[in-house]
């Protein structure tokens, strides 16, 4: 089945009118604790890894699961748009039944000249936020869950 794959834009308005709604941000912890979408919360779909770049995050799915119901709206989001991909696609794996990629992520996406194809949330001048506390970050999320 096909990824949904919403904008920016469209994230920031179903954000803003459907509370029930909630933004996982995939990113790596230091890229979320520099700056995400306000309300977000953090669940890194991949970790860095020195000797191959990135590696899937074992618990992803069991995080978010600990957390948020299967019928849960929920909105994912990274820095450009290719490990919220990934991450819509494990979460529809695990029954996940409404979940969105924010496609342009939060830093924007670029073409290979660098022009901007997709505006980014901290471009589009949406709230950031940098709160990286209890029920936020992905130290507190993941402890609840063991």
């Amino acid at each position: 089945m096909a990824i949904k794959q919403i904008s920016v834009q469209e994230a920031y308005e179903i954000l803003q009118k459907t509370p029930e709604c909630s933004y996982i941000d995939v990113r790596t912890v230091r890229e979320f604790m520099a700056g995400h979408p306000a309300g977000g919360v953090n669940i890194p779909v991949a970790f860095p890894d020195p000797a191959r770049g990135m590696t899937l995050n074992e618990a992803f799915v069991k995080v978010v699961e600990g957390h948020f119901p299967k019928e849960k709206k929920i909105i994912v989001g990274c820095q450009v748009g290719p490990r919220s991909d990934a991450a819509a696609r494990l979460l529809e794996e695990a029954g996940y039944q409404d979940v969105a990629s924010m496609q342009g992520g939060f830093g924007g996406m670029r073409d290979p000249s660098g022009r901007v194809i997709a505006e980014g949330w901290a471009g589009l001048g949406f709230p950031v936020s940098q709160d990286n506390g209890e029920g936020v970050s992905y130290e507190s999320l993941a402890a609840k869950i063991k």
